[in-house]
């Protein structure tokens, strides 16, 4: 995404000043040619290193109590079935439990009571992604009703934004000298920096990878590929002679 302002007012007429952020105070440049503002984003793709995935459990029961009280049970067996895994218990976080009452909805009569729902997630980080199969697979044997993900994470991506940021500022650069010669100018000079991290996302790799299989089970196959971490830049330069 890429978004550009030039401004090509005389520098007589409408001086521009540009701040700095800083911590300790402002800084500001007073430029006295036009000045131009360019967005620009730049992604790096990375293998991830981790992996996050959602299992929780659904009872259901005529009480509330009754219906906690199984849910408490099913998510402990669940629990104890990632200890048994191997996965550190500060990696399994409770994200979320909730409690619902539930009713049948038909037409033309009033909604029939059916009972109450209790739900409990967790969420798990993995760091053997050659794991997750199997995983997922342990937990629904376990009692797991409700599995989401994986989603796919890089745990340290501090080179994949020092390259995206090099390459954001390289392209910035770039496009300001362009627009410097189409507007009669020879050069440019900084004026301010401000940038904006882009959150990691997944991007879909189409190799193969093989599927597992343990005696006459297939384990459920999962690929990485590969994710972007993003840095958007917003540089403002001012066009010199």
């Amino acid at each position: 995404m890429q978004r550009f302002a030039l401004s090509l007012a005389a520098a007589a007429l409408a001086p521009a000043v540009v701040a700095f952020p800083a911590n300790a105070a402002e800084v500001s440049i007073a430029a006295t040619g036009p000045v131009i503002e360019l967005q620009v984003s730049q992604q790096v793709l990375g293998d991830p290193d981790k992996a996050t995935i959602s299992a929780g459990v659904t009872t259901r029961a005529q009480t509330a109590v009754a219906a906690m009280q199984q849910n408490a049970v099913e998510m402990d067996r669940v629990l104890k079935r990632m200890d048994a895994l191997g996965i550190p218990e500060d990696r399994v976080q409770t994200a979320g439990i909730t409690l619902n009452p539930q009713y049948n909805h038909r037409q033309n009569m009033p909604p029939e009571f059916i009972g109450y729902d209790a739900t409990n997630r967790v969420t798990v980080d993995l760091r053997d992604l050659d794991r997750i199969g199997p995983v997922l697979d342990a937990l629904v044997a376990a009692g797991a009703t409700n599995l989401s993900g994986p989603n796919w994470e890089i745990v340290n991506d501090a080179p994949q934004k020092a390259e995206a940021r090099k390459a954001a500022f390289a392209a910035a650069q770039s496009q300001a000298q362009d627009y410097a010669r189409m507007a009669g100018y020879s050069g440019v000079r900084l004026l301010a920096v401000e940038e904006q991290m882009g959150f990691q996302q997944p991007m879909y790799d189409a190799a193969p990878q093989a599927i597992k299989v343990t005696g006459s089970r297939i384990s459920t196959p999962t690929r990485p590929g590969q994710v972007g971490t993003q840095v958007t830049m917003t540089v403002k330069y001012e066009l010199t002679r």
